[in-house]
């Protein structure tokens, strides 16, 4: 499994969603870039993200996922 396969996967099924990928083989560093997911709660975030990820998940191709999510506004001023 590469970065960008679980990039475009995500911006793919996640309208609005902009991903920034980090890691390979198996383990996955996700910061995630959506005003809507930013505005649910933690726990309703992650959900969000292994709904599209379980099936990788299950199969062994992903191993460990971490996740951090930003509004639009937020990333901005990171970087």
């Amino acid at each position: 499994m590469q970065a960008v396969e679980v990039k475009s996967f995500l911006e793919a099924n996640l309208p609005g969603t902009r991903v920034e990928v980090e890691g390979e083989g198996c383990n996955f560093q996700l910061n995630v870039i959506s005003d809507e997911l930013a505005a649910l709660s933690p726990v309703k975030r992650q959900q969000s993200i292994y709904a599209h990820l379980n099936p990788w998940i299950a199969d062994g191709s992903i191993h460990a996922v971490t996740m951090k999510f930003f509004s639009s506004a937020a990333w901005a001023e990171r970087t």
